[in-house]
């Protein structure tokens, strides 16, 4: 992972250079099977698809390679997908969709969960493997840390969550940052990117204030015959401020697919005067 360490200067300039190649929303939608197709590499097949959400929390990105690691694929928000391409102008970018949490979310926490987004369906692996490629990324970053708005994803196969951070811990906005504000520590700060207009930033072209790297879901040996996936992700505590799942197209396999690493797309030296530091009103949740 390529993280910005932060710095202090007394002379200010502000130097922005933006990346070659930029994260796009192609188009959202609503029809799980078009999602679930998406996503199936080798080895595996899939059926009984079904989608819950809003409509335009899910649909189809590309182009992002140069901020997230992943090309191309599905997205799954909190809020709305078309929020998610860069460059980062807000601190507070949020949705209320108004839809219900989800109870396997809420256990995993726990805590209560609002505005989820949903797609599950059942496969089979040929091999009994499973591999999947995803980036979580998120609005309540960095400010919201250790605090009950603490947005949360997973995936549940057969029931069982096989979306964890390096150290096992489910992947949510306490389990994956680098502190409140930005130190350069905290839990798995290590495969954490930051994009907070409050902490130096933005350094990625993408909206939302931090992200993580590519991670990979895996489980190993499962039986014969069909199983169930669940892919889940829900704000926490309210539902403002907008968090997405960015799914690799082609990843859902039974063999490992390859993962990239995330480098800068947009560099901004945000350097301070002699007359100290700037203050900067921060975002308010409803």
């Amino acid at each position: 992972m390529k993280r910005i360490l932060q710095g202090v200067a007394l002379f200010s300039t502000a130097v922005i250079c933006q990346s070659a190649s930029a994260l796009v929303i192609d188009s959202t939608s609503t029809d799980g099977n078009a999602m679930a197709n998406a996503l199936v590499g080798s080895g595996i097949t899939i059926s009984n698809v079904n989608y819950v959400g809003g409509s335009n929390q899910s649909g189809f990105f590309s182009d992002g390679s140069s901020v997230l690691g992943i090309d191309s694929g599905l997205i799954l928000t909190t809020g709305s997908a078309w929020s998610a391409p860069g460059p980062n102008t807000s601190d507070g970018a949020s949705t209320t969709v108004g839809t219900p949490g989800d109870a396997d979310l809420d256990a995993l926490i726990p805590q209560n969960t609002r505005d989820a987004a949903v797609l599950t369906f059942d496969f089979e692996s040929n091999s009994g493997d499973l591999f999947f490629n995803y980036v979580f990324a998120s609005e309540e970053y960095n400010e919201y840390v250790d605090s009950s708005f603490n947005d949360v994803f997973a995936f549940f196969v057969d029931g069982v969550n096989i979306a964890e951070a390096p150290d096992g811990q489910a992947v949510s906005i306490n389990n994956v940052n680098c502190g409140n504000p930005y130190s350069g520590i905290g839990p798995n700060c290590d495969y954490y990117n930051n994009n907070d207009l409050n902490d130096g930033g933005p350094y990625f072209d993408i909206e939302y204030d931090g992200f993580t790297d590519v991670f990979v879901a895996s489980i190993l040996g499962l039986s014969a015959g069909s199983h169930s996936m669940k892919i889940a992700i829900a704000d926490a505590g309210d539902s403002a401020l907008d968090s997405a799942v960015f799914l690799q197209g082609g990843s859902f396999s039974d063999t490992p697919p390859e993962v990239s690493v995330p480098e800068p797309g947009s560099l901004a030296l945000l350097l301070m005067g002699l007359g100290g530091l700037v203050a900067t009103r921060r975002k308010q949740h409803n």
